[in-house]
């Protein structure tokens, strides 16, 4: 299923504003994440287990528990950004 990824503040740095991508369907949040850690390179390290992220599904905070919905736009950010 596709879906466009945001990354804000220090993840806009390592990995860009944002991609689109085709995921399996099914992935919750945190599966999301996994996922893009292991495609390795630069998500394996500024989306590594160890680094508290915060994310949103549609502009709503969500917890890594919540499914990801197709056609969805998934934010990922650490828990204190400026603005």
């Amino acid at each position: 299923m596709k879906i466009q990824l945001r990354y804000f503040a220090s993840l806009r740095e390592a990995l860009g504003p944002g991609e689109a991508v085709d995921v399996p369907a099914g992935l919750t949040l945190g599966g999301l994440r996994d996922w893009l850690v292991a495609r390795g390179g630069r998500h394996a390290e500024a989306l590594a287990r160890p680094r508290a992220l915060r994310c949103a599904q549609n502009q709503t905070m969500s917890d890594e528990a919540a499914r990801v919905e197709e056609g969805a736009e998934i934010a990922f950010f650490p828990p204190v950004t400026g603005g």
